[in-house]
């Protein structure tokens, strides 16, 4: 039976980081607001599906200006606070790739919190299975949940499911590459009880079998001894913020079986109440699935939690410091990390990273590289055709890029915003970026019965607003 949930001024369909950031920041402007979130749990990459190893990274670009700041940084800084978060880390040799840990299950009771606080409506457990159209114009959902079948109606419906599933229910354009192309699924774990002196001699007595590339160092003008040099003279793990490698070991792992060879040998840091956990983002990587398909995600989930069995117990066996460790987390679901990007009134291109290219539409940054790809194999990352900005800058994300081609009153944010293949916007900040600027866009047209694609004839008020919540658009290379 089908029944009448209620109106909205702004529906945020998906609660992971994208779509809470959407909901605070269209709750802000005084928009009546409802989040609908399939599962229990807000948060999505940063607390359910991951968290990723790097939360928060990548809030500064490679000179170590901040480039990411509004509902992220705010976060980040009340989780500082409370004694939930790392300060900054901006090791030196680092360009971009730097860390500001959080507490991922700290941060997902935060947001309800906050949530609450700016009166933002949540519908949990519920999942949109149709979208209500007249014409092109979108005018709400329908949701399935355990109370039967409802019918939500928006003035502006936002799309931050990650795979741009509302947009593809309505009939948006999208693209996707074959699934071989696609960048693997992975179920994370984390482990408490590592040995963290054990672990930081063996990385400096083994210091050629380690890979720092990836914190792009030259960019910082150092020179990979330089960096072993930095690196044998810390006593603190949380300076190397990453660690990968342990290649002559995993290479023996292969030859006798103990390693299956669909990732790279590493870990990622946590801290979790004055303690430092191992994060393992990396350690199963299951390629060739397209997680829009039911087969394949199911495929997956199987595979990737025997690849996580094997790996563990390697760590546990080979690495030293791993020996006493134990696993505290295994995450509820995979973490699918490519899928449809919506097309919309602006694509992102491989130049505008390139050459750091600014809009007068501009509505947040990233530093992000163009081409690092994740893919099975015995290495975390693959080149694909990866180029870094020559400027060392970063770039403009375009308001227009959450402006779905063809369709009004919706909006997508997160990983499935308007991009090529190359230029995916997937990295958490990145989605609560986009997720902030959708969300004021959305109440901002709401107010003025306007629709997101005719908001594009003037953002001004929408960066005000953006630049009064924090976010920074301007000022920073």
């Amino acid at each position: 039976m089908l029944g009448y949930y209620g109106s909205y001024d702004v529906v945020v369909c998906g609660g992971g980081t994208s779509g809470v950031t959407a909901a605070v920041a269209a709750a802000r402007t005084g928009a009546k607001t409802l989040l609908i979130e399939r599962t229990g749990q807000l948060g999505g990459q940063m607390n359910f599906s991951g968290p990723p190893g790097f939360a928060y990274a990548w809030l500064f670009n490679a000179y170590h200006e901040q480039v990411v700041g509004g509902f992220a940084d705010e976060t980040y800084k009340r989780l500082l606070e409370t004694g939930h978060a790392l300060p900054h880390t901006l090791t030196d040799w680092r360009a971009a790739y730097t860390f500001s840990y959080i507490d991922p299950d700290w941060w997902g009771l935060l947001v309800y919190q906050i949530l609450t606080d700016e009166k933002a409506e949540m519908m949990l457990h519920s999942l949109v299975t149709e979208v209500i159209r007249d014409g092109n114009t979108v005018k709400g959902v329908v949701v399935e949940h355990p109370s039967g079948r409802s019918i939500v109606l928006a003035k502006v419906v936002i799309d931050c499911t990650g795979e741009g599933e509302v947009c593809y229910q309505a009939g948006a354009e999208y693209e996707i590459q074959p699934k071989e192309l696609l960048e693997p699924a992975t179920v994370a774990f984390t482990a408490d009880g590592v040995d963290w002196d054990e672990v930081l001699r063996y990385v400096k007595d083994n210091i050629k079998d380690f890979l720092f590339e990836q914190a792009r160092f030259e960019e910082r003008g150092y020179t990979r001894e330089e960096v072993e040099e930095a690196v044998k003279n810390t006593n603190n793990i949380v300076d190397i913020g990453e660690i990968m490698g342990y290649i002559s070991l995993r290479d023996q792992g292969i030859k006798t079986g103990e390693w299956h060879g669909q990732s790279g040998v590493g870990f990622f840091l946590m801290p979790k109440g004055g303690k430092i956990l191992a994060h393992f983002q990396h350690s199963s990587h299951v390629g060739n699935a397209d997680c829009t398909d039911v087969r394949d995600i199911t495929r997956a989930e199987v595979e990737c939690r025997r690849l996580d069995v094997i790996a563990f117990n390697f760590f546990k066996k080979h690495i030293p410091g791993f020996e006493n460790a134990y696993i505290t987390r295994v995450c509820p679901e995979t973490r699918i990390r490519e899928t449809r990007r919506i097309m919309g009134d602006y694509k992102i291109v491989y130049q505008d990273i390139y050459e750091s290219r600014k809009f007068s539409d501009v509505i947040g940054k990233s530093p992000f590289v163009i081409g690092n790809r994740h893919a099975v194999g015995n290495t975390a990352l693959v080149p694909v055709n990866t180029q870094r900005p020559p400027d060392k800058g970063s770039h403009d994300i375009p308001y227009r890029s959450l402006v779905p081609l063809g369709l009004e009153n919706i909006l997508v944010a997160g990983k499935a915003i308007s991009a090529e293949w190359q230029c995916h916007h997937r990295f958490l900040m990145e989605t609560m970026v986009t997720g902030q600027a959708a969300g004021v866009a959305a109440g901002l047209c709401a107010q003025k019965g306007i629709t997101p694609r005719e908001m594009e004839k003037d953002v001004s008020e929408l960066q005000d607003i953006l630049q009064k919540q924090g976010a920074i658009l301007y000022g920073t290379r």
